[in-house]
């Protein structure tokens, strides 16, 4: 019964101590599991980091004059200021990630291995005082085994040696022997009891410390082990949302900069910058005088007018269509501006003489302020150099003087070439000034034109005034140099026109004439020319008259002129308009 009562004892035990690994070993798992929650989170923020700050990159304004021209609106330098901001922003999300990495992932690491080794260390101290316990009590158990059978054998001696005694045919000698073999073994069992008695005590003193010290100090230490592994989770979850919390106040002043900058975004000063950029410097035409049918007179044009009776005619009862430029028409030749023609080529005058009057006056202006800041710069050197060479004359150990006369004298031949440059863009900015009309005169009219004359006297106007002091994109060419001269033709037929054709002026859309291929893309920049793609079928409207440029339809609201030598035209024989002219 004692055996059973012990046996059940240890197996309680045992099972307490199987439970308390288990749920320690989940303890562990759930901080892994934990920590790997938290990595997860640092990698979200890092990557969303990385995307905000790719996308704010991706939109910075790239080094160019256009965007350097976009930098004076407000709207634009207020989308500026949102993507600097934004990648402060990214900046915040990247300090979440290195806080949760340092503060939370690296200790819960450091503080996993140190709890798989504590709790190993405890388990190993219980089943070692199990294994104590036990192996007592099997030595208990072996002497008490030893001390029953020394008791039997000692009986069984003393009974040997009284019948021995009583039998009267047995010699002294042997009963002597019985009784001497009889107190050996009484003395082997006093023997064995004693020692039964101590084990038994020792026994029981190990079995009340291992029960009431051992066992409850190893549950204790795991107890503790537990808390502070929930108390340490505590903390990590409060240091998770401290590291958030504590880059709210700089995120809030990143929103709080680009609601600022949206808010200092100006649509009037907006609106009047572009006024100001755009705004050509053109006289505005007079009016338009009467015209008396009712007497034979020649019509007649106000001074003021910007149209040329020979280059241009009136045609009664009609509406125009805007001309396409950079088509200038002599009868029955077509020619290109000079102008315009280098900007097809890609060349822009070195004179802005491509532009109207007030941009090529703001153009002329700003090159000539460039000029004077190079030249202030050379200056600048020319001086330092100056300095240099005056120490060297007054201490030879220092350097040569002489060695800086060469850079001295680049330095004068580029500041002189900087001064005619200058000099050069001063005239032709003298130049524009005076053409331009006074500010007395200028106080007529606005950058946008804010009244303007009934319809039939603007549209007249405008056909009197497109031709030759503006191109199809509002610049200002000079006459007497921008054109290229052609030589005169014979008066030609009643039938044909000897006056200069409004372009596009009838009321009828011209008739198809054939279809054309485009053999190579054209990007038609130009007013006048239409845009096609490598193998693009068009609508041919006019042929080439021996400019080099076809004159084409997409559709009724796209049409233009494109090189003849990019498409192959099929024409159709039977075909009318063919001998149109523009």
């Amino acid at each position: 019964m004692l055996e059973e009562r012990m046996g059940d004892c240890w197996s309680r035990t045992k099972d307490q101590f199987d439970n308390l690994e288990k749920h320690t070993q989940w303890g562990i798992e759930f901080v892994e599991k934990y920590t790997k929650f938290v990595k997860e989170r640092s990698e979200i923020e890092t990557n969303y980091a990385k995307q905000i700050r790719n996308l704010s990159k991706k939109y910075q304004p790239k080094k160019n004059s256009k965007e350097e021209e976009e930098s004076k609106y407000t709207f634009c330098r207020a989308f500026l200021t949102t993507l600097n901001e934004l990648n402060d922003y990214a900046g915040q999300h990247e300090v979440i990630s290195e806080d949760l990495t340092s503060h939370i992932i690296t200790e819960l690491t450091r503080y996993l291995q140190e709890l798989k080794t504590e709790r190993k260390s405890h388990f190993h101290d219980g089943r070692k005082a199990q294994q104590h316990i036990e192996s007592s009590w099997k030595q208990l158990e072996a002497s008490k085994k030893r001390f029953e059978r020394e008791c039997k054998e000692a009986e069984r001696a003393q009974q040997y040696f009284e019948k021995m005694d009583a039998d009267i045919n047995v010699t002294k000698a042997d009963v002597e022997k019985a009784r001497q073999q009889a107190q050996m073994r009484h003395q082997m069992a006093n023997d064995s009891k004693s020692e039964y008695a101590a084990y038994l005590q020792k026994f029981n003193q190990e079995q009340n410390e291992h029960y009431y010290t051992v066992i409850p100090n190893i549950f204790q230490k795991l107890q503790d082990m537990e808390e502070k592994r929930i108390e340490r989770i505590s903390v990590c979850m409060k240091k998770f949302a401290d590291v958030d919390r504590q880059v709210l106040p700089i995120v809030g002043k990143c929103l709080d900069g680009m609601t600022n900058a949206a808010e200092s975004i100006e649509p009037k000063a907006d609106s009047k910058q572009v006024v100001e950029s755009f705004k050509s410097g053109f006289e505005p035409p007079g009016d338009v005088e009467f015209e008396d049918y009712g007497q034979a007179m020649k019509r007649t044009v106000s001074e003021t007018s910007l149209s040329n009776t020979k280059e241009s005619k009136e045609k009664p009862g009609g509406k125009t269509k805007g001309k396409l430029w950079p088509f200038i028409k002599n009868k029955n030749k077509i020619t290109l501006n000079s102008h315009v023609r280098n900007l097809i080529e890609g060349s822009v005058p070195e004179d802005f003489s491509h532009l109207p009057p007030e941009q090529r006056r703001k153009k002329l202006q700003g090159k000539i302020d460039e000029l004077s800041k190079d030249i202030q710069k050379e200056m600048d050197q020319r001086d330092a150099l100056t300095k240099m060479k005056d120490v060297y004359i007054k201490n030879p150990q220092m350097g040569d003087p002489a060695s800086v006369d060469p850079r001295l004298t680049e330095i004068g031949q580029n500041i002189e070439k900087l001064q005619s440059e200058v000099q050069k863009f001063e005239g032709w900015l003298a130049e524009v000034e005076e053409r331009m009309p006074s500010k007395s005169d200028s106080q007529r009219k606005s950058g946008l034109y804010e009244t303007q004359n009934s319809t039939t006297v603007s549209n007249n106007c405008a056909q009197d005034r497109e031709r030759p002091l503006s191109s199809p994109d509002g610049s200002y060419t000079e006459e007497q140099n921008s054109e290229v001269q052609v030589k005169a033709q014979p008066i030609p037929t009643p039938t044909t026109t000897t006056e200069f054709d409004d372009e596009f002026d009838d009321e009828e859309v011209l008739p198809t004439i054939g279809t054309c291929k485009a053999l190579y893309p054209f990007e038609g920049h130009n007013e006048g020319t239409i845009s096609v793609a490598e193998g693009e079928l068009l609508y041919v409207i006019e042929e080439d008259k021996g400019d080099g440029w076809t004159r084409v339809r997409r559709n009724e609201d796209e049409e233009g002129y494109v090189p003849t030598s990019y498409v192959e035209v099929f024409l159709e024989t039977n075909a009318k308009g063919a001998m149109t002219y523009i």
